[in-house]
């Protein structure tokens, strides 16, 4: 009987595994988990913590015995593939519940090894007191040591998505928060002048951000910078993730953008009967053109459902992705699509930038916010390369509005004519999404008579 042996019980790994078993409805599939949960949601762990959500176990979409009992899947805890074989089709296995090691073997392989918290190289970075947080299980282990320590003082390192969710989880939860970041900004993913409202809002909840400061090492009780040290019974790294791709990379399959997996758009890798998906694993950038590694469960659900389509013997292409997010710090959400100003340069491509303040409502509705949008768009054709938005309660789910419109490369002036839904409790009569794009036509619209004049 053919066997596709999984790697990994999250989105990449699982995903596959069931997309896997309806088109094939007897081959033996055997998932290999070394943590204690499968299909679990890391992006809700901030909330574990601030108490939004009551118990790790809600953040689990489908557990281990569901997956064996209502899909045949033979899902494995506790088993931690320690290197693969690919002449010999075999991975050496380590089951640590028995603490013994044996050998697998398998015609089909679908890795999703997911990814790890950046830990630097700095003196006590491993003291228990520091945490990065990629699964659920490096949640809990967070939220038992601030209930142990009764935390008073922590240090979130780094003021990306994870670092900005974690520091309002610990403000929540009562602690005082200091946000160290070494850049001169937060979240690099926006332009400095969309991150600066973040900061302000950080700062009017209480959180301490402290900008161009870079962590030095640690103790037990503080953090050391090149600004001086800062008191802290408790650290949580927010510098981002690495693709966990050694044991792909070790066993010979080539390896691409920050040594994620290098995959096509079926999810294969460069191994014949071998595929990957998730945050081990590229992306393709469908406005840059080029290969990009984002670690996100979005992404990594829609290319582990590839992969197991094709593993099972049908059809499908992962199409891309456009760089979409969305995150809240207290009350100001925040979401981007496309390209920022950096990427747009970087990628060679001319453009006009715009930003507008409007309202989440009518402005003569009660409980009207505001909003800040941020829009690129291309000379000459016009298309809308990026946006980004910031404001109040009602504000950053826009973004999907203007993800579509990247992804369908339309123009600016396609994006005016959006027959976009209208009530007062809802948007103005142009809604902020027209308004950018009426804005960037304007730039545009300048830029070429210049450009006509000058010549």
């Amino acid at each position: 009987m053919e066997r596709l042996l999984v790697i990994g019980g999250d989105a990449g790994g699982m995903a596959a595994a069931s997309q896997a078993r309806r088109r094939k409805p007897y081959m033996e599939i055997v998932a290999l988990e070394k943590g204690n949960r499968t299909s679990y949601s890391a992006c809700g762990i901030p909330y574990l913590v601030a108490g939004d959500v009551q118990s790790a176990d809600e953040l689990v979409a489908r557990t281990p015995e569901e997956f064996r009992d209502k899909h045949r899947i033979d899902v494995r805890m506790h088993h931690e593939v320690m290197g693969i074989d690919l002449d010999a089709r075999k991975v050496e296995v380590r089951d640590h519940s028995r603490e013994r090691t044996f050998q697998l073997g398998f015609d089909l392989l679908q890795i999703g090894t997911g990814a790890r918290p950046i830990r630097p190289d700095l003196p006590g970075i491993d003291l228990p007191h520091i945490h990065g947080v990629q699964t659920v299980d490096d949640g809990v282990a967070l939220l038992e040591r601030a209930r142990q320590s009764n935390c008073r003082k922590v240090a979130v390192i780094g003021g990306g998505y994870i670092g900005i969710e974690m520091a309002e989880a610990f403000v929540r939860w009562g602690a005082a928060v200091t946000l160290i970041e070494g850049n001169d900004q937060v979240m690099r993913t926006l332009d400095p002048d969309m991150a600066a409202p973040i900061v302000q809002a950080m700062r009017r909840q209480g959180i301490e951000v402290r900008l161009g400061v870079r962590a030095q090492g640690f103790d037990d009780k503080q953090v050391h910078t090149d600004a001086g040290a800062i008191d802290a019974d408790l650290v949580v790294l927010g510098l981002g993730v690495t693709p966990n791709s050694e044991l792909a990379g070790d066993a010979g399959v080539t390896l691409g953008v920050r040594r994620a997996i290098r995959v096509n758009r079926r999810q294969q890798t460069s191994v014949e009967g071998v595929y990957a998906a998730g945050d081990c694993a590229e992306s393709f950038h469908r406005v840059s053109q080029r290969q990009v590694h984002v670690a996100l469960g979005t992404v990594a659900n829609k290319q582990g459902r590839v992969a197991g389509i094709n593993l099972g013997g049908g059809y499908a292409t992962f199409a891309g992705v456009v760089g979409t997010a969305i995150t809240k710090v207290c009350s100001t959400e925040i979401a981007r699509t496309g390209l920022n100003e950096s990427e747009a340069k970087r990628n060679g491509f001319a453009y006009e930038t715009v930003t507008i303040s409007s309202t989440t409502r009518a402005g003569y509705f009660p409980g009207t916010q505001p909003i800040s949008i941020k829009l690129l768009a291309e000379h000459g054709s016009r298309r809308i390369l990026g946006a980004q938005i910031v404001g109040e309660e009602g504000a950053a789910k826009r973004i999907d509005v203007l993800a579509t419109a990247v992804t369908a490369e339309m123009t600016v002036d396609q994006v005016i004519d959006l027959d976009l839904a209208y009530a007062p409790p809802f948007s103005g009569v142009w809604d902020a999404v027209h308004i950018a794009a009426r804005k960037g036509a304007e730039a545009l619209d300048r830029e070429a008579l210049e450009q006509t004049e000058t010549t």
